[in-house]
């Protein structure tokens, strides 16, 4: 019988790469990975759903679960994830040197619906005691969802091809929360710098106190080809389980670095210091209290209109581990 052909549209990850490369091979299905840059994927998929499989926005696939109009079911794999203390940019002359001056200000955001905006207004607000609704927010682009905000959200929306860096370097907003380093700030704008110029010391304390280490993206499998065949879910889940594991493998070995940086070696000796040997896990418990918090917070600022369980994200054989006893492996 032939394998199953799926594509698959994910970022150029290493933990993906021995995917994209066909090192690695999903069980029973014959996969295309359609490297492409995640924004360009989100839309594809929540507007045509183009793929079979694609990475897919945390917080923009809950909204859709909370509506119970999900087109796709996820599997705990969580391709990117990153802290984000160090994505608060903010303009000097306004008067900004701790959290709580954000209060009144006029804050910048690509996209308020855009997972790094949900975890980063949590940890404003549950951290520092800073409200979605002290801050007046500009969008810089047009959500993907359209959801209706609660009426205490002030939210506008930045002038066509305005962009969110140079309005801040100008003083047209007085913070950005962005999930990327801005312009203004990469070409050494005077009076742009970091909230949190100390923020690698603040996230691994962050960790340590809450064990949440921000999931941006997780795995999607739309809903038809789930349905028709349903143990799709979990081959891909072991695959990219595999290929992360792999791309361990290729990292471990200092004699012949595969990333060009001279310290790796401190580098991940310190992240298994503070994680643990999977440094970058999937599934679900040693991702639960990063997944609460999502779901936390996406409610909290009014993303969805209750609070998701987090048992209604995943397809349910990837769950748990498959309970095999000795002597049944094959």
């Amino acid at each position: 019988m032939a394998n199953l052909r799926l594509t698959f549209a994910c970022g150029p990850y290493d933990r993906t790469q021995a995917l994209r490369d066909g090192t690695l091979r999903p069980e029973g299905i014959d996969l295309t990975y359609v490297t492409l840059q995640p924004a360009e994927i989100f839309w594809r998929m929540l507007q045509f759903k183009e793929f079979d499989v694609s990475e897919m926005s945390l917080s923009n696939y809950t909204t859709l679960v909370d509506g119970g109009e999900a087109p796709f079911v996820a599997i705990p794999v969580f391709p990117s994830r990153v802290f984000r203390h160090g994505y608060f940019f903010i303009n000097t002359t306004k008067g900004i040197a701790k959290p709580a001056d954000l209060k009144g200000k006029r804050g910048g955001v690509p996209e308020y619906s855009m997972t790094a905006a949900v975890y980063m207004r949590g940890l404003l607000e549950h951290d520092y005691g800073v409200k979605p609704s002290d801050i007046g927010w500009v969008q810089g682009r047009a959500d993907r969802l359209g959801h209706r905000l609660p009426p205490e959200v002030r939210l506008t929306q930045a002038p066509a091809g305005a962009e969110l860096g140079d309005m801040l370097e100008r003083g047209e907003i007085d913070v950005l929360m962005t999930a990327n380093n801005p312009l203004s700030f990469r070409r050494g704008a005077a009076n742009v710098r970091r909230l949190f110029p100390n923020y690698r010391e603040l996230e691994q304390d962050y960790y340590r106190r809450t064990k949440i280490y921000p999931i941006m993206h997780t795995v999607v499998i739309r809903n038809d080809v789930y349905k028709r065949d349903p143990w799709v879910a979990l081959s891909m889940y072991k695959a990219l389980c595999r290929a992360k594991e792999y791309a361990y493998h290729l990292l471990a070995d200092m004699g012949s670095p595969k990333v060009s940086s001279a310290w790796l070696q401190p580098l991940l000796e310190e992240e298994r210091a503070i994680f643990g040997p999977d440094w970058f896990a999937y599934g679900i418990e040693p991702n639960r209290p990063s997944i609460e918090a999502a779901l936390q917070y996406t409610h909290e600022h009014g993303l969805t209109d209750r609070r998701v369980k987090l048992e209604e994200l995943f397809a349910p054989s990837t769950l748990r581990d498959i309970p095999l006893g000795e002597g049944q492996h094959v």
